[in-house]
Formats: structure tokens, C-alpha cells, sequence
């Protein structure tokens, strides 16, 4: 799949980060009181305070669980983008979400092997079948955003709590939610936000409550910056083995950025990079753009993605625990679902729900039964 690279510049970062942020109240509380506490500061918890304050009626406290709760893999999602396609399995498998994917307005179709080896010079066309492109596509940084969400939220009288463990979730005498304690305080509020990501799981044990989220690990790298010579994410959809799909792109700096999927998964939330994943996608990378193999890597790291069964994320009210909302599970797409789901959230938290509202909480009901729902084609 193919797209053209569109970056945003740093005003339009900073006026996307302040219109999420501009409801939030300015009122501070005292005594550790708060209408609403979020765990968790990566996609979903920062981005939350999007809508947090619809009619003065929400004031956050962001809490960090453990020791870091991003899932972000790389430092810039999603650009314009192209998936070619080589197996006539893929081939058909992706246009047939094209009629779909048009009904939303989305500019994207399937073009040729030539039109791919104009988009990405050097490509290896062997047995190459074509790819979808998507010109229109967008790219942000998920560093540069959560950093300009973070200082907006402050501006507004965003509470910060970093590097402070959220260990239990609290209830009063009535079974309702009254608020969390940390490995270094006690904060009282009567809405507690999980959006803990991969630690959602070891959290709700203190409440003795299961949620089907499963951490692995995913690995990506940059290289050095070099000149630029193409535009568009690659995605290759082949599996291979040790792997699924992967994907490449060059970023403003020229630097390019990769991802594999790694098959079978890597279970856990050890975040530590390994010895093979750069040999692995490298291998890869250059069999399809022989020119890479050149370009120097500056490093690698790894990043975790909070999985569900069905691969579809958890967002609604906890029915066992009132005053429990459950937004977490986001399988690894969290910075693109993240400014959507907030406004969901507020809308949950202040009862002011849509007909879209609704349908989303439908969907991603975290009660949900996962015995009779299919993935998502390429999930």
C-alpha cells in the first residue's frame, strides 16, 4: 500500500493539540479531589483531555502505571501509503476494501507495477502485481503530539503524575469507584479512566477483574538521514519467516523508519530491543528496495501493543464497578483511534452520548463476546 508522505508543521500540531485541550477546566482541586482520575498518559490517556472539560463539568489527573505506558512504535504514523501486493491473495483481498474505504471519502485504488516503480524508484518489481494507493494520507509524530498535548493540558490545569505507579484502584462502602492509590499517595475521584494500555491487565487484579488485553512486543529501528528518493510508507503484506507484514517510509529528515510484525507474537512487556529483529527486517527491507542496503541504522527500540482477542479495542463503563471506565486494548493503533475515542469518552463520563456515540460503544463494548466476531482483514 502506497501513499504520499504529507507531514503537518509545528503550528498545525500545536492548534490540533489546543483545540483538544481547550474545554479543560482551569479549576484546581485541593486535598487530592478530582472529578475524574486517567491511568495511563500514552495515546489514549493524553489525548483524553481532548474533550475532558464539555461544559466545566471534568477535571483530570493523569497518572503514569509502571514504567512507561506509550504504545508508540515509531516516531511518525500515518503517512500517505501503498501496500503492494505480490500474492494474488493480497491483491484481491485489498481491493475488495476499496469500494468501502471510498464511502468515506477517502481518496485510494489499486494501481499498476509501473505506476509503483514511479512512487518508490528501485523498487524490485518481480512478480510485483501492483498496490493500493492512498495519496491523501497524513503523518504526525507521536512525540511531537503527546509533548504538545502534555503542555496545553498543563496550561488548562492538567495534573501530572509521571513515573508514580497507579497500584489499586479504590471502592467505597457502596462498591463505587472512589479513587486510586499509588506507590507514593491516595487520590479520591468518583470516575477512574483506565487507559493503562499493556499494564491494564496487572491493574485490574487489585480489583480482582480480568480484561482481555495481552501485551506484546514489536520492534522498530530508524537510520541515518539521507537525501530523499521516495514518498510513501511501503507496506509488504507477505509473510515470511519469523514475520507478517512489515513496513518502511522516509520521514521529513530523511531518515527512514521500519516495523515488522513479528509471527508467532512476542508475549509480555519486556521492553528490551534484540539481536534479531534488525537482521530479520534488513533482510527483508532490502529484497524489496535493494538501494537501503547502505543506509546506515541509527538505533532500535522496542514497544508494546495492548492485544485483544478480536483484535478491536476496549471502550465503555465497567459493569461490575461503578465509576470504572475501561479504554485501553487498542492493539497498537491507539495514536490514530486516540483523538476519536476521547471525544467518545467525554461524551460517556458527561452522558451526552450520540447516535455515533453509540455506535462505537457498541462495538468496542469491553463486555463484549469474542467467540463469534471476525478480525479485521489484515488485523
Amino acid at each position: 500500500m502506497f501513499s504520499r508522505f504529507i507531514e503537518p508543521s509545528q503550528k498545525v500540531l500545536k492548534n490540533l493539540a489546543f483545540q483538544t485541550v481547550q474545554n479543560f477546566s482551569r479549576t484546581l482541586t485541593t486535598n487530592n479531589t478530582y472529578d475524574a482520575i486517567v491511568i495511563g498518559a500514552g495515546s489514549i490517556g493524553l489525548q483524553q483531555q481532548w474533550n475532558s472539560k464539555k461544559q466545566d463539568c471534568v477535571h483530570l489527573r493523569f497518572s503514569q502505571h509502571g514504567k512507561k505506558n506509550t504504545d508508540l512504535i515509531s516516531n511518525g504514523k500515518r503517512e500517505a501509503t501503498c501496500s503492494q501486493c505480490i500474492r494474488e491473495v493480497d491483491e484481491e483481498a485489498l481491493k475488495s476494501l476499496i469500494p468501502y474505504q471510498r464511502s468515506f471519502g477517502m481518496e485510494i485504488g489499486f494501481v499498476d507495477a509501473d505506476r509503483v516503480k514511479q512512487l518508490v524508484p528501485g523498487i524490485n518489481t518481480d512478480s510485483l502485481r501492483g498496490g493500493i494507493w492512498s495519496p491523501n494520507d497524513g503523518s504526525a509524530s507521536p512525540l511531537l503530539s503527546a509533548l504538545a498535548f502534555y503542555r496545553y493540558a498543563k496550561e488548562l490545569g492538567a495534573d501530572f503524575h509521571f513515573k508514580e505507579e497507579a497500584q489499586e484502584i479504590l471502592k467505597d462502602s457502596h462498591g463505587k469507584v472512589s479513587g486510586v492509590k499509588t506507590e507514593k499517595s491516595t487520590f479520591h475521584a468518583p470516575i477512574v479512566i483506565d487507559a493503562a494500555g499493556a499494564y491494564s491487565t496487572k491493574l485490574m487484579k487489585s480489583l480482582r477483574l480480568q480484561v482481555p488485553v495481552t501485551p506484546d512486543s514489536h520492534e522498530a529501528g530508524i537510520t541515518e538521514p539521507t537525501e530523499h528518493f521516495f514518498s510513501p510508507m511501503v507496506v509488504d503484506m507477505r509473510p515470511s519467516t519469523g514475520s507478517k507484514n512489515y513496513y518502511f517510509y522516509q520521514n521529513s529528515h530523511g531518515q527512514i523508519v521500519f516495523c515488522i510484525t513479528p509471527d508467532p507474537v512476542i508475549p509480555g512487556t519486556d521492553r528490551e530491543e534484540t539481536s534479531v529483529f534488525l537482521p530479520q527486517v534488513s533482510k527483508r527491507m532490502i529484497s524489496i528496495l535493494p538501494r537501503l542496503q547502505n543506509v546506515r541504522v541509527r538505533r532500535t527500540w522496542r514497544g508494546l501493543y495492548p492485544m485483544t482477542p478480536d483484535g478491536n479495542p476496549l471502550l465503555g463503563w465497567n459493569r461490575n464497578l461503578p465509576g470504572l471506565f475501561t479504554a485501553t486494548g487498542m492493539c497498537g493503533q491507539g495514536f490514530m483511534l486516540g483523538p476519536g475515542y476521547a471525544k467518545t469518552i467525554r461524551n460517556s463520563i458527561t452522558n451526552n452520548l450520540d447516535d455515533n456515540d453509540k455506535t462505537i460503544l457498541k462495538f468496542v463494548d469491553p463486555h463484549r463476546s469474542f467467540a463469534d466476531q471476525k478480525k479485521e482483514v489484515f488485523k
